[in-house]
């Protein structure tokens, strides 16, 4: 890549971008960093595709799950809607279900719909869904559960995430 390249940038995408999104791009930064593929080769952003929970902190919830497992939390996330800059900008927009998918799908033009593959998809020991199924593969949503849906949700985004830096590694060197 060359000095006056971007870096790849990936963006993680959830419904109000307080808890998975912030979780997966926490997390696979993470794996990209320890994969050596640092901040200038690949960012890691998220959003959301509504702003109804606009300029709030990670949910406290996902804020402790990360913590246990021993990831650092940014002090600069805020939640908002993603934006037609950041659509533009990235190489990769990861929705975490198929709800999220359509929403975003909605708000691109035609040529950025290839880049848009939903999170667990990656996942080779996962089936791909048949057209119309693709919410058989969708992350858990833990907002309306408690602390074990927060486990479940970080265990299905780390479970990934090698997969997802595998890909776009191969797409960066």
């Amino acid at each position: 890549m060359s000095a006056n390249e971007h870096p790849y940038t990936v963006m993680t995408v959830c419904t109000g971008n307080i808890c998975r999104s912030p979780m997966a791009e926490i997390i696979l930064r993470r794996f990209f960093e320890d994969r050596g593929l640092d901040s200038s080769q690949v960012r890691v952003e998220s959003s959301g595709v509504s702003d109804e929970e606009y300029g709030n902190p990670i949910d406290r919830r996902a804020q402790r799950v990360l913590k246990e497992r021993g990831y650092g939390i940014p002090r600069d996330h805020f939640a908002h809607r993603i934006t037609g800059e950041e659509i533009a900008a990235s190489d990769l927009l990861l929705p975490m279900t198929a709800s999220h998918m359509r929403s975003l799908l909605r708000l691109l033009p035609a040529e950025k719909r290839a880049e848009v593959h939903l999170y667990r998809s990656f996942d080779p020991r996962l089936p791909a869904p048949a057209k119309g199924h693709e919410d058989e593969i969708d992350l858990v949503d833990p907002w309306y559960g408690g602390p074990r849906e927060f486990e479940v949700a970080i265990d299905q985004i780390e479970e990934v995430a090698p997969y997802i830096v595998d890909w776009v590694a191969q797409k960066v060197r």
